[in-house]
């Protein structure tokens, strides 16, 4: 009984079965250059303008990185280049659009699959409310240019306005409860699920315009930004030493987050096998450079002591307040009120790109019949999955509403990271088990490069707080509950070994 549990749950699903042969089918429409514009659009979001303050500062679970966020930037895009060259060579075998939860059931089995999918559902997810949330505070500003205030009640999230006497005073009451909710954040997130219901090729469209825009309006910071640095704010560089930069990469990973969500779409790229190792490493090889000289710039106009004293309680809006810092007068205001909307516009090509890649995993996942058979559902006009769009649309607007950012960013981190330790090891393991596999790439160095990723990737995740692990654990408890309660019984796999 023992044994034929155990292979039961480590059996294997054929990476040929995994290519072409779903009946479900959705339009291939996507190029090389969509892809890219749709990973940078991923990549360079919310990240960026979420992460850079407390990732520089710190706070009371975390050392700041002070200057030397440079090299905790770089550090960052060193693993996930390792990660990215492996997710390439699984995407350009494996097109299908379950990403890191097909290339698990492939290379290491159904249990290992689940569990990636599961925590597929926190890098999705939770990333969105996160990115949701930051877009929610830019919002707050770019209209406060005009003379439109939101009031606090709602453009906060719950959990943080319950633990505030001065919101739970200004907030109004019902049945003596004070209401409080970031309306603003559910509001962006069902305008983003209606666009991606309507069709994957004008979700593209869209996501192209907003990333010239947003890397244009990060192009105004840099070069306004240069006329402000002073070199002696880059003194002390590491205040924290080896500890600030480790916690630094662990909080700004999340910027880099986004390039695996191109594999998600491999079914709706028209040469899957050439365009998605493109898409993946060139829109992280795009990001890493903008993220470098925004890293400069910013270290550069705020000293250490600036960021203690302004930064940590301002996490969600860092630009702006660099160029207020700055003092840069008339055309600093004007280029504060640019880089809000840049911010918006970036954020949204985020929520855009994570909230298209979950119910592309749900439907691999009920496809397999791990999850209900509701998320396989494609409309027969628009050829998307809308029902998972719809309910993953309604889980993230009502959580962006009443939860905080820094709790959504640290789950993501942690969840994605183990992702990308399982996609590593599967490379080690699929040249192994199946050498003749065809691959359009191939990741170069193996092993050395996936041990590298795997390593890089649990140094990240050891400069996460314990508070974050706890939690990360109970979500894997309450996967596996759900994995034995209905994806065991339910699975296809398993169903036509029985037969």
């Amino acid at each position: 009984m023992g044994s034929s549990l155990l292979r039961d749950l480590f059996k294997k699903k054929g990476w040929d079965s995994q290519r072409e042969g779903s009946e479900i089918k959705l339009k291939r429409v996507l190029g090389p250059f969509d892809l890219i514009a749709l990973g940078v659009g991923a990549i360079f979001g919310a990240g960026i303008f979420a992460t850079l303050g407390i990732a520089a500062a710190g706070d009371p679970l975390r050392p700041g990185a002070g200057p030397s966020l440079i090299v905790s930037f770089i550090i960052s895009a060193i693993i996930c280049g390792f990660t990215a060259l492996c997710y390439a060579e699984f995407a350009s075998a494996i097109p299908a659009s379950g990403s890191a939860y097909a290339y698990s059931y492939a290379a290491l089995g159904e249990i290992i699959a689940w569990i990636i999918g599961w925590n597929l559902i926190i890098e999705y997810a939770m990333g969105n409310v996160a990115v949701a949330i930051s877009w929610s505070s830019y919002f707050r500003i770019f209209l406060s240019g005009f003379g439109i205030r939101i009031p606090d009640w709602l453009s906060i999230d719950t959990m943080t306005a319950l633990t505030d006497p001065r919101l739970v005073e200004s907030a109004p009451h019902l049945f003596g409860v004070p209401v409080a909710f970031n309306l603003l954040a559910g509001v962006i997130v069902a305008v983003v699920s209606v666009i991606l219901v309507i069709g994957i090729k004008e979700s593209a469209k869209a996501n192209a315009l907003m990333v010239i825009f947003k890397v244009a309006v990060i192009g105004l910071f840099t070069l306004l930004g240069i006329y402000y640095i002073r070199p002696e704010n880059w003194t002390p560089f590491a205040p924290n030493g080896l500890a600030g930069i480790q916690a630094g990469a662990a909080t700004i990973f999340f910027a880099y987050m986004g390039f695996d969500t191109i594999s998600t779409v491999a079914e709706e790229t028209k040469n899957p096998r050439r365009d998605l190792p493109i898409g993946m490493l060139g829109s992280l090889g795009i990001c890493t450079v903008i993220y470098v000289l925004i890293a400069l710039v910013f270290t550069g106009i705020v000293p250490y002591s600036g960021l203690l004293e302004g930064f940590q309680s301002h996490q969600a809006e860092p630009l702006t307040l660099a160029l207020k810092y700055a003092n840069a007068g008339r055309w600093g205001d004007i280029a504060a009120g640019i880089i809000a909307l840049g911010a918006l516009v970036a954020q949204t090509t985020a929520l855009l790109a994570f909230q298209l890649g979950m119910p592309r995993i749900l439907l691999s996942m009920s496809r397999d019949g791990l999850l209900p058979e509701i998320f396989t559902r494609v409309h027969p006009r628009y050829h998307t999955p809308h029902l998972s769009t719809i309910i993953t649309g309604i889980a993230v607007g009502f959580a962006a509403m009443i939860m905080p950012l820094q709790e959504m960013i640290d789950l993501t981190n942690i969840g994605t990271l183990s992702i990308f330790v399982v996609v590593s090891l599967g490379i080690i393991v699929m040249r192994r088990t199946e050498p003749d596999m065809p691959r359009s790439f191939k990741t170069p160095f193996v092993p050395w490069v996936p041990a590298a990723g795997i390593l890089g990737c649990l140094y990240l995740m050891a400069g996460i707080s314990g508070i974050t692990w706890l939690r990360f654990v109970g979500w894997l408890v309450l996967g596996l509950i759900v994995y034995f309660a209905y994806g065991y019984r339910k699975s296809v796999m398993r169903g036509s070994i029985d037969r």
